[in-house]
């Protein structure tokens, strides 16, 4: 028989559920193909070796945008070779040993001859939406030796292709907006053979710059002067070199098309595809109707005005690439009125269409347009609203990150199909996020993944606010929208692994990947803006002081790192790694130090002020990181970029400024008095008569605890321990405090006999003492044998989810296990997400091996994900019981209230209940069941009356094994 805890429960598990795990080629999960090589192959091309490089050569007659691109692949071959190619843009094809040719397959004369003579072979993509072939050739043309073709089925084809050399070469998409470095290398070449990459599984894909004051606004009128074509030429080609297509442009207080007519016409060289955001239609930006508009923005009383306001937006599109927002809302953002007047939100958009009709002289069903259901505006689709087939409808998450509705299948045979609007930023309640990512990319995933999984492939767009902070999560959503299906479990496991080698190399990739995963995970447990000295236990199960130190720990391995990196890496690993990590390590200590200054007052301990002073400290260092990061991080590239207030909030609004958190400070004695607290207790002593109780002692599980003693006053305190049972075995038995000391007590089993043992500690000082009972629980050697599972400890069974011991599944249905999908661990959720309901059974659950040491009620609490009601029916629903009993079957969202949505959201968890009876000790099987899918199960805590509250609950339970 062995003993363990924690860390066997993840080894269990490992053997459990792991099977041949490969890794996934990097390529696959950062979408690029993989057709570079820095050893000369046999057959292969040249890009460049020996202080050449090949010759760049794009048709006159392609594309603006092509040449513009092909500009900046010569740039990266710079970069990256330190050779600046040739490039020809001419009718011509020019001589030239090894040759780059450029090319849109219906706007370039040369690819359309090479494909003419068999040289090249374009017919697989040739019409296709955004697809690319690679080839090399030989002599393809008298004068050339060799010729790479990037061959595009359209225009944003081609620029893939070139950016996709780009990423192969070394050149991060983040090159620029993360001062990421490129590796110099003496020769790269391309592997001989033809490489295609497909049309893109969703259609549009791009990303929304909202909520962007003052951090970016302040940074781009510093930088750029306003949001200009200057600015905007730095957002496209980050879009495009991540794959991306599409754009919101920012719009508080800002015009797209008004504030510069160049960012229309740049937008549409490159190929990006602009819209407006959910709340302003007819391509025209809200600010606009502040400029320009006449009355009211009120349909029922300006009809006229806001008719003639919007015509113009379609009239000034002109041709350019667009997606057309129709629909409306209420002025600023809000809902248009506070019922839902279905008749007139159709005139509306009936008469939206007819604009769009008469200004492009074609049906409207020609110009691409979205709907978007957001908020108050789903009610209407609820009720029955329904818009022509060819509009797009935009879903919405609850700008959560967790999505409230899903097309049913009317919805799915639409022509205009379904999009989804998603957040990694909000203005909002219950509390503003505009800081820091705290976007886990499971959640993401699996949100994303079932969008997918219900048709929502037309437009996948999200909210990244300033944009600089979530440079991790946005590739990531741009990544996986490219093709949903190519991004399993195993690949978003791997992918901060790979997206940190892409920065960084692979020397230090899977460290970095760890501190990437980690500290969005402590992240997503709860934002920074929610964060208070009341959100972790400071009493029970050492929570807040866990979560501090975890932290701390990644923090100070962070820190390591980052001196050790070379010169030329330091800025980019500050902005995408260590300063959201020492921000947010910094964050919680804060207020992990106030919380126990407020507790500490209360005691009167001498340390009570020297926690204030250590808040005061935390509030100036939060300020002196944003500090270097403004002014001496990349030379002061990225001033203002940290200037969004994150501390003091009191209610969903952000504060004006950073608030120092309040704090107390007391006049200390000029004498000693002791003080005496223990593990898990908010009693003290001497302040109460009863004698104080550490939690119970298991042969099974945590070997130790502690008492604190403590100093209510200036002059030391010497103290004394006595025990009355020598299995009671402090670490010291004696000393002398200044301020205080944490005192580790530990039991002998040896000395003690089967069943609980129970002795006194006491704490004497010079006037004081405090009394502690400790208790033991120690198992007969009989009954410790037949343990098997996760055993009850101090009333309350804590297992993470992903550790089952057994999963029973039926064809077609399987049980998978989503990596980090938790506060604390993974989630366990049934695959596929479109499976239908069913009643629970046996065929379809999962087990959970426990022990309990007493019998009665019990309360069994389940920790999910807060999946939201997104078909609309009666609410999601699971079942879970013991062996031998009747499944007990509970619904997540029965009698949902705004208030359960703000809890839920606000501490990214929904717990429910059920009650069980335990009518005798031992072992029992504990069984999860499916009813529903969608569901994401993270955690499971068995309450059997010793359950204390907590923020996350307990750590794991000691599990048993034989």
């Amino acid at each position: 028989m062995k003993i363990t805890s924690l860390l066997f429960s993840f080894l269990l598990f490992f053997l459990l559920h792991s099977g041949s795990n490969a890794q996934q080629p990097a390529n696959r999960v950062l979408n690029y193909l993989d057709y570079t090589t820095q050893s000369k192959p046999e057959r292969g091309f040249p890009l460049f070796e020996n202080g050449d490089a090949a010759v760049l050569y794009v048709a006159n007659s392609d594309e603006a945008g092509v040449k513009r691109v092909a500009k900046l692949l010569q740039k990266d071959i710079l970069k990256v070779s330190g050779v600046e190619p040739r490039l020809v843009i001419s009718d011509t094809i020019p001589g030239a040993e090894h040759l780059i040719i450029i090319g849109t397959i219906d706007k370039s004369p040369v690819v359309q001859q090479l494909a003419e003579n068999g040289v090249v072979s374009v017919d697989d993509v040739k019409g296709m939406w955004e697809a690319t072939v690679v080839t090399t050739v030989k002599t393809p043309v008298e004068g050339v030796q060799s010729a790479l073709v990037i061959a595009g089925s359209d225009k944003r084809g081609t620029i893939y292709g070139m950016f996709d050399l780009s990423q192969q070469m070394g050149v991060s998409p983040w090159y620029w907006w993360a001062d990421v470095p490129v590796k110099k290398k003496n020769q790269l070449f391309v592997k001989g053979g033809r490489y295609v990459s497909e049309s893109p599984k969703v259609k549009y894909r791009g990303i929304f710059l909202n909520d962007e004051e003052p951090a970016l606004g302040n940074w781009v009128r510093e930088n750029f002067g306003d949001f200009n074509a200057q600015f905007y030429d730095k957002v496209f080609e980050l879009i495009l070199r991540m794959k991306g297509n599409f754009l919101w442009p920012a719009m508080w207080g800002k015009a797209f098309y008004d504030d510069d007519p160049q960012n229309a016409e740049l937008a549409d060289e490159y190929g990006v595809v602009i819209s407006t955001s959910h709340h302003e239609p007819m391509m025209r930006a809200h600010v606009e109707w502040d400029r320009y508009g006449e009355g009211s923005w009120d349909y029922n009383r300006n009809a006229d005005k806001l008719k003639e306001f919007w015509r113009v937006g379609i009239d000034r599109m002109g041709d350019n690439e667009s997606l057309v927002t129709v629909g409306m809302r209420g002025d600023g953002d809000e809902p248009m009125s506070t019922n839902r007047n279905i008749e007139l939100l159709s005139e509306i958009i009936d008469n939206q269409r007819r604009i769009i009709a008469e200004e492009t002289e074609k049906p409207a069903s020609q110009t691409p347009q979205v709907w978007a259901l957001y908020k108050e505006v789903q009610d209407y689709y609820d009720m029955g609203m329904r818009v022509d087939e060819d509009i797009t409808l935009l879903y919405c998450d609850d700008n959560w990150g967790n999505v409230r509705r899903m097309p049913g299948e009317e919805e799915r045979q639409r022509i205009g199909g379904s999009g989804m609007y998603y957040h990694f930023d909000y203005v909002g309640g219950p509390r503003n996020y505009k800081w820091l990512n705290t976007s886990p990319l499971p959640r993401v995933w699996e949100q994303m993944k079932l969008s997918y999984a219900h048709g929502i492939d037309q437009l996948w767009v999200v909210n990244v606010g300033d944009l600089k902070p979530m440079e991790l999560p946005i590739q990531f959503f741009l990544n996986l929208a490219w093709n949903p299906d190519a991004m399993g479990t195993e690949e978003l496991d791997a992918y901060p692994g790979y997206w940190a080698a892409q920065q960084f190399g692979a020397e230090h990739a899977e460290e970095i990947a760890h501190y990437l995963r980690q500290y969005t995970k402590f992240n997503g447990r709860r934002k920074p803006e929610l964060i208070s000295p009341d959100t972790y236990s400071l009493t029970y199960y050492n929570e807040f002081e866990r979560v501090v130190t975890e932290y701390d720990d990644l923090a100070r391995n962070a820190r390591v790192l980052y001196n050790d990196l070379a010169e030329e890496q330091k800025d980019a690993f500050y902005q995408l790694v260590l300063f959201p990590v020492e921000a947010c390590a910094n964050l919680n200590r804060l207020y992990y130090v106030t919380a126990k200054n407020r507790l500490y007052a209360g005691q009167n301990r001498v340390l009570t002020n020297v926690m204030a002073d250590s808040v005061e400290y935390l509030f100036q260092k939060d300020q002196e990181m944003a500090d270097y990061y403004h002014t001496e991080m990349a030379d002061g590239k990225w001033n203002h970029m940290m200037s969004q207030t994150h501390i003091g909030y009191t209610y969903w609004q952000q504060p004006e400024q950073n608030n120092i958190p309040e704090t107390q400070r007391i006049e200390n004695k000029s004498s000693g008095e002791l003080g005496v607290a223990v593990e898990g207790s908010e009693e003290w002593g001497p302040d109460v008569s009863q004698t104080l109780e550490m939690p119970v002692f298991y042969e099974i599980g945590k070997q130790s605890g502690y008492v604190e003693v403590f100093n209510r006053g200036t002059i030391p305190v010497a103290y004394e321990l006595e025990v009355s049972d020598s299995w009671i075995v402090p670490e010291s038995l004696e000393g002398q405090i200044d301020t205080q000391k944490r005192i580790r007590i530990s039991v002998d089993w040896k000395k003690m006999v089967p069943g609980v043992n129970q002795g006194i500690l006491t704490i004497q000082g010079r006037d004081d003492s405090v009394d502690v009972l400790v208790k033991a629980r120690k198992f007969a050697p009989d009954e410790l044998q037949m343990i098997q599972g996760f055993v009850e400890t101090n009333g309350f069974i804590s297992i993470e989810a992903e550790h089952f011991s057994d999963k029973n599944q039926v064809d077609g249905l399987e049980w998978r296990v989503i990596p980090d999908l938790g506060r604390t661990g993974s989630s366990v959720t049934v695959s596929p997400v479109t499976a239908e309901s069913r009643a629970p059974g046996d065929e379809m659950s999962i087990d959970y091996p426990v022990h309990f040491t007493d019998t009665g009620e019990v309360t069994v609490y389940a920790h999910f994900a807060p999946t939201l009601n997104y078909t609309g029916g009666e609410g999601f629903r699971y079942a879970v019981g013991f062996e031998g009993e009747e499944p007990v079957m509970v619904n997540i969202h029965e009698d949902e209230t705004h208030a359960d949505w703000q809890s839920w959201v606000a501490n990214n968890v929904n717990i429910r209940s059920s009650k069980h009876k335990i009518n005798q000790s031992g072992n029992h099987i504990l069984k999860f069941y499916m009813v529903d899918p969608g569901l994401g199960l993270q955690k499971i805590v068995i309450d059997s009356g010793g359950l204390k509250p907590s923020y996350l609950g307990p750590e794991e339970s000691p599990f048993v094994y034989h």
